[in-house]
């Protein structure tokens, strides 16, 4: 019966979990494996039973890692063989540099039916287009285009006789062609040449047979300066160049009015800005700018400026309509150098007492030159005791300068001289320790500290020149703004230009 039971009971599972003791062990080891944590947080809990686990996990794969570590070598790569259709289609496609004949997109491939030529055969004539640049030379240019030395040296005879071939302005274009030649190792004859050698002129150049022949064409051009008059608004720089002034003539016209009136101070928006400058217009529609001629300031509807540069005595400057030239600021120092010793008393570096220093000195070297201070007329010019080597100018109004010390005096007595001009060169003469000038001022004869003055001078026409001034000064201002000329007195219209 006891038999009976038990397979009862293990036909219902009651007796399954001990009927197999390995089962059951095993199962027991994978939920207990299961809850062991083998990779914990070494950072965390150090020194403890899970701890020293997860460190032993950690050199084990440390250690498997190395024992199989294979190493690394590199993977040989072999170019894949071409077919030769398939080759030929690829060279097709690829897109070349222009020097090797480039072309791109797909196209029929070179085959057997292809022969190679011997030689490439050239274009007939080449045309193109070059440019004088800053500091090129028209020889230069020619033979950078392609034309043989020989024949540039002859092209550039030929065009010499027409014009000075420094004359010929950076950036003036030449047309070119180049013609067949005989062998490839030589240059391209030049067949044509073409180009603006100036405002009023064109030149072009064609071969006749084995020759050049060299054509000049007159361009007509219309010499009547340009007036230009406007409204100043808010700036008068910005209103000049929206009316069509060059940025050189507005400079040259702010520098001009600003030595009369101050530009800041004294001009209004609704005054009136007056420009005449040199002007020149081609028949074919060139156009260049000249100097400025006339400066000219209407306030309230009158002229309050009207200048005019004139030259008198060689020097070019500008002057009022009554004739009266510019102010001119002296000179700040008669040579090149530094100050050395002051106006005033010191001690006499040669005769060792004090006394009266009565000028500046300026040290500079040997054979400096030694300039006159403003106009004036030459009083003293000679050897001079302590002062060496010494010139004293009298500039009017009381006023007079000195200039000791030096190795030797390039004026004479009673001789005019211009402010700038040089009257001698530094030098040591008489007590002197070293190359220096010493420069003195006197007013009614007494000496003053250089420094407390500065001289102005103002040249005023006068006879001829002056009247000759005015009518220049008529003949301009009766232009109309735009260049139009009103008309003019037989009188007006003899005068020359401005000298």
């Amino acid at each position: 019966m006891m038999q009976g039971r038990n397979r009862e009971m293990m036909a219902t599972g009651a007796l399954a979990p001990s009927a197999d003791p390995a089962h059951s062990l095993r199962q027991a080891i994978e939920e207990r494996l299961h809850d062991i944590d083998w990779t914990p947080d070494l950072g965390q809990d150090i020194g403890t039973t899970h701890w020293w686990r997860g460190m032993a996990s950690f050199l084990f794969l440390c250690f498997a890692a190395f024992f199989m570590w294979s190493g690394i070598s590199p993977v040989e790569a072999r170019e894949a063989p071409m077919r030769p259709r398939d080759y030929q289609f690829a060279r097709a496609q690829v897109i070349a540099p222009m020097a090797w004949g480039g072309d791109s997109g797909r196209r029929m491939a070179a085959n057997d039916l292809v022969q190679p030529l011997a030689v490439a055969p050239e274009r007939p004539r080449i045309e193109l287009t070059a440019t004088l640049g800053q500091g090129d030379s028209f020889t230069r240019l020619l033979e950078r285009s392609g034309v043989g030395g020989g024949e540039a040296a002859r092209i550039a005879t030929m065009v010499s006789g027409a014009i000075a071939l420094d004359d010929i302005t950076p950036g003036t274009r030449f047309d070119i062609v180049l013609g067949r030649r005989a062998q490839t190792s030589q240059p391209r004859p030049l067949e044509s040449l073409a180009f603006r050698a100036r405002l009023d002129l064109r030149l072009e150049m064609a071969r006749q047979g084995n020759a050049l022949a060299m054509d000049r064409i007159a361009i007509a051009v219309d010499d009547t300066p340009l007036r230009i008059r406007g409204k100043v608004g808010g700036s008068l720089y910005r209103t000049a160049r929206a009316a069509g002034v060059p940025p050189s003539i507005v400079q040259s016209y702010l520098r001009v009015i600003a030595g009369q009136i101050s530009v800041s101070r004294d001009i209004r928006a609704d005054d009136e800005f007056d420009i005449i400058v040199a002007h020149r217009r081609a028949e074919t529609g060139e156009a260049e700018f000249g100097d400025l001629l006339y400066a000219g300031l209407v306030q309230g509807g009158r002229a309050r400026l009207r200048m005019l540069p004139w030259t008198v005595e060689g020097n070019r400057q500008w002057f009022e309509a009554s004739g009266v030239g510019q102010q001119r600021a002296g000179l700040a120092a008669p040579v090149s150098g530094r100050m050395t010793s002051p106006f005033g008393m010191r001690r006499h570096p040669i005769l060792g007492y004090v006394r009266m220093h009565a000028g500046i000195d300026f040290g500079a070297p040997f054979g400096s030159p030694v300039y006159a201070v403003s106009d004036g007329r030459v009083d003293y010019a000679g050897y001079r005791g302590g002062y060496g080597r010494y010139v004293r100018i009298q500039h009017g109004g009381g006023l007079g300068t000195g200039y000791g010390h030096m190795s030797r005096i390039a004026v004479a007595n009673g001789q005019n001289v211009r402010r700038g001009q040089v009257i001698g060169y530094v030098g040591t003469s008489g007590l002197s320790t070293g190359p220096h000038l010493h420069y003195e001022l006197y007013r009614n004869g007494a000496p003053v500290n250089p420094l407390s003055a500065r001289f102005q001078t103002r040249a005023i026409l006068s006879g001829s020149d002056l009247a000759a001034f005015r009518a220049r000064l008529n003949m301009l201002t009766a232009l109309r703004p735009g260049g139009v000329t009103a008309p003019a007195t037989p009188a007006a219209a003899a005068v020359p230009a401005a000298r």
